[in-house]
């Protein structure tokens, strides 16, 4: 499964959960601690989505984004688990 996801590093808190943008173009937030220093942030999202989705790290991974805010990644979990999980978490 593909999903877009909005990162706000340096948080108080890691948190999955919640809509950033509208309709088909709808981001998953992802809160970590990280900074954006030298891909903590990215690693330390791709950790947090892993947990949030009840899978292992290895089975997540950045498509595009590496620098940005908006990054688009790839986990392999069962497709109707993964699709309600994050039903779950974008509301």
């Amino acid at each position: 499964m593909r999903v877009t996801v909005r990162v706000r590093p340096g948080a108080a808190r890691e948190q999955v959960g919640g809509r950033y943008g509208d309709g088909a173009e709808a981001a998953l937030v992802v809160a970590v601690t990280a900074r954006a220093i030298d891909g903590a942030a990215t690693e330390a999202v791709l950790k947090a989505v892993a947990t949030a989705f009840g899978v292992k790290r290895r089975d997540v991974t950045l498509v595009s984004g590496a620098t940005h805010r908006t990054k688009v990644i790839d986990i392999q979990a069962p497709e109707p688990t993964a699709s309600r999980r994050l039903t779950e978490l974008m509301q």
